[in-house]
């Protein structure tokens, strides 16, 4: 019978997932491929792993993941640009051939997103699946893949996102894994979102490695849990100081300029996504998306800032990112929530262990 964990924002205080301590040394070491920011990054360092390289196209993303993950070598790069033999010659500068390796990673997802009202099969960033797929089959030429890690958007498993999707698991089959597939939900895991995405975690064939399965965690659960607590936040501006943002280096949004927030949110227009006002009693919706249309504060009053949407994700207080505020919607965006990242961390390391808890 399964019992939930308690956690909190500033989380990480954690009970142990495992009941032995395991030097980083006997897990495989990580590449974070589509790290961004780095959620998923943080869940499997927090269950010991080390992060060998971490790769991404933004600049303020690879900025953020140097600044939270120094330990780590992170490399702001195109993988489409770099290819396959591109990842393998930069694997191979930071750890030696044969060496036993974790792979994870999240391609974008928008071209697979349903909020993607425009979304069609033959988007360009829905070939990105299948890039991940030829990376690993490269790696496996010189390095021991013991498991990958897939995240996506739900709409990857839509009708016609099919084909693509069918392919990923077949692909990943052929490479010598088996799968285990999973829909999660944030709230399910202490972070105040209903965030739902897909997990593939899938393990290396024929070594008697159990199923991935997550332990779900209880925890925060509303906004006002969150951040109901916070003193506001500064606006945006040009000139704007670090030391002049309180609280945290990340707690500023954009000015509100729009005239709903000077009027009574009961007048507002419902029907458009980029005013969706948070409620104090409810989990948060997804965190944000484009165009720094991050979501609007319970108060009707202005949208959240970078800060509070970081909490909302279910970030430890001492993380912070990097870049101009459009940089930093677009990371904590994309992000995949680390208390999640971490459950499924924590149920890969029991399978690479091969124990089987009953809890």
């Amino acid at each position: 019978m399964q019992t939930a964990i308690k956690t909190n924002t500033s989380f990480f205080s954690v009970e142990k997932h495992s009941t032995k301590s395991y030097a980083q040394s006997s897990l495989p070491a990580i590449l974070s491929l589509f790290s961004g920011a780095g959620g998923l990054d943080l869940g499997f360092k927090l269950e010991g792993f080390g992060i060998s390289l971490a790769i991404d196209i933004s600049h303020a993303a690879i900025k953020s993941h140097k600044r939270n993950f120094p330990n780590s070598n992170s490399v702001c790069a195109n993988l489409i640009d770099l290819g396959p033999q591109g990842v393998l010659d930069a694997l191979l500068n930071n750890i030696p051939p044969k060496t036993k390796l974790g792979v994870i990673g999240g391609p974008p997802c928008q071209g697979f997103s349903r909020a993607n009202n425009q979304s069609t099969a033959d988007d360009p960033r829905n070939t990105l699946p299948k890039l991940y797929i030829e990376i690993i089959k490269k790696l496996q030429e010189v390095f021991e893949i013991e498991f990958i890690v897939f995240e996506n958007v739900l709409g990857i498993r839509d009708k016609k996102h099919a084909q693509t999707y069918s392919s990923l698991i077949h692909d990943i089959d052929l490479l010598g894994f088996d799968l285990n597939e999973h829909e999660l939900c944030a709230t399910d895991f202490g972070v105040p979102q209903t965030r739902k995405r897909i997990i593939l975690a899938a393990m290396s064939k024929g070594k008697g490695y159990l199923d991935v399965v997550p332990r779900k965690n209880t925890g925060i659960f509303t906004v006002k849990e969150a951040i109901g607590g916070l003193e506001p936040p500064v606006f945006y501006s040009k000139d704007i100081k670090s030391t002049e943002i309180p609280v945290h280096p990340n707690h500023w949004t954009m000015k509100p300029k729009s005239y709903r927030f000077s009027t009574p949110m009961e007048k507002w227009s419902t029907s458009r996504r980029s005013f969706k006002v948070l409620k104090w009693d409810r989990p948060s919706p997804t965190i944000a998306f484009g165009n720094r249309e991050i979501h609007v504060h319970p108060s009707a009053t202005r949208r959240i800032s970078i800060y509070e949407a970081l909490i909302l994700q279910g970030f430890p207080k001492n993380f912070v990112l990097e870049g101009n505020l459009s940089e930093q919607v677009e990371q904590v965006s994309n992000a995949v929530p680390p208390p999640v990242a971490r459950s499924v961390a924590a149920a890969v390391k029991q399978s690479l262990l091969k124990e089987r808890h009953e809890f």
